[in-house]
């Protein structure tokens, strides 16, 4: 079973939709001991990082997701949950993520228009099973005003072009997370849901 970690951010529901479209079992849940139970762990979210990061704190799930990442399951960071990967982030002020990897979430400048809503470009870098026949530069839905900046190429899976050049996806071991939606993402999107529950059943 994969599991969707409920922390009071975002619309769950419809994540949990694009899995059920695509024939994989996924589910919201609550509790830190099911999410330690799940073969598969997705992060999504939406929202302020700093609110997102009490409410993982609060309920315990900071610990569950640093437990499974470390066990090696499958994890599955969307939107807000590539961003609290992160050592830290820039909004409102200075906030502490989860330090999974090095690096900064930054805003992104004032001269674009923010927050980045819509279908835009990605540029994969280097293979990884959850892209299997997903083509390169393929559209999916964005909706943020913040990015990442990772210390370390290597972990960058993806870059897009917003009048300036971002990393929006991240990809190392067991670890796959991206900024876009893919549950809004159309078949593209699905596609990825798919295989990422296809890395799950291998495991």
């Amino acid at each position: 079973m994969i599991a969707i970690i409920d922390y009071g951010m975002g619309n769950l529901r419809s994540v949990e939709k694009g899995f059920e479209k695509v024939g994989v079992k996924a589910r919201v849940v609550t509790d830190p001991a099911e999410v330690d139970r799940a073969e598969g762990v997705v992060l999504p979210g939406v929202g302020a990082f700093a609110e997102a990061m009490e409410n993982l704190k609060n309920t315990g799930m900071d610990e569950a997701v640093k437990k499974a990442i470390r066990e090696g399951r499958p994890f599955l960071g969307i939107c807000l949950g590539l961003q609290l990967l992160f050592e830290a982030s820039e909004e409102w002020g200075h906030s502490r993520g989860l330090g999974i990897f090095p690096g900064l979430v930054r805003r992104l400048p004032e001269l674009l228009k923010v927050p980045h809503m819509g279908w835009n470009q990605v540029k994969f870098m280097g293979e990884h099973p959850i892209l299997k026949d997903v083509p390169d530069n393929s559209a999916f839905y964005f909706v943020h005003s913040y990015y990442v900046d990772p210390e370390q190429d290597a972990i960058r899976a993806g870059i897009t072009d917003y009048g300036m050049q971002f990393t929006s996806a991240v990809g190392y071991e067991n670890v796959f997370a991206i900024q876009f939606h893919p549950e809004k993402s159309s078949t593209l999107g699905l596609r990825i849901l798919r295989n990422f529950g296809g890395i799950v059943e291998k495991c």
